[in-house]
């Protein structure tokens, strides 16, 4: 099966933004996490290091969730994939 152009323009957009929200979710889990130890400032009331693993690295993956969703949806719509509801 040949992909058209069409195809080859979604899977373009679809792994550009796959693999963005993938840097973003490595720098919070990974970069932002080991350091946040040693960013001694109170956020929120609490030790930063203490909400970045608590609280702040789940609101980024949520966000993340969402922002991938609505993208999609809208990316889906475009090229004329959409579920029909």
């Amino acid at each position: 099966m040949q992909l058209t152009e069409k195809h080859r323009q979604y899977w373009s957009k679809n792994l550009r933004i796959t693999s963005i929200l993938l840097a973003i979710w490595f720098f919070v889990t990974f970069v932002l996490g080991y350091f946040a130890r040693d960013l001694n400032f109170t956020f929120f009331g609490w030790p930063f290091s203490f909400w970045v693993g608590a609280q702040g690295a789940l609101v980024v993956y949520v966000g993340i969730i969402w922002y991938y969703a609505r993208y999609m949806n809208r990316l889906d719509q475009e090229h004329g994939v959409a579920e029909e509801e």
